[in-house]
């Protein structure tokens, strides 16, 4: 089953998408990501990160070692001058049962960005649970320096 989510995000925000049940038999990993300025004639220089926990500060970098990152994508569009393809970049092997955030940091220009997003619904069993709970908890108690 895929479950999908969109919104629109300012420069700094940050959206909560709730995905925590009572038993954490529910895992989802992430199959699509995609974003789009709102509209065509405004220029766009957006980093959009999805994380394991909340972040406590908003940034542009990404660190692929941080392993509470599941997904980061750059998006760069100026009218009147050739557009590159936007790079997007899904952990795609990892499954998580709690909730998920994305985060928005503009660089130059910082109109809004929208976002949408595809999940896989995977069920777990009681080993498979109990191992993603604990890492999630884990992100929590010891979470990367400025996370």
């Amino acid at each position: 089953m895929i479950k999908t989510f969109r919104g629109l995000m300012a420069d700094g925000a940050q959206d909560t998408i709730v995905l925590h049940t009572n038993d954490g038999s529910t895992g989802y990993r992430i199959v699509k990501f995609q974003l789009m300025g709102p509209n065509s004639s405004t220029d766009i220089e957006h980093v959009l990160k999805i994380y394991k926990i909340k972040q406590t500060t908003i940034t542009s970098s990404i660190d692929f070692s941080d392993q509470t990152l599941l997904a980061a994508a750059v998006i760069t569009d100026s009218t009147g001058r050739e557009t590159l393809p936007t790079p997007i970049i899904i952990f795609d092997k990892e499954v998580f049962n709690q909730d998920i955030y994305i985060t928005s940091k503009a660089d130059d220009n910082a109109a809004n960005i929208n976002y949408y997003l595809e999940l896989e619904q995977v069920k777990l069993d009681m080993g498979e649970s109990t191992v993603a709970t604990l890492k999630d908890i884990r992100n929590l108690e010891y979470p990367r320096p400025g996370g």
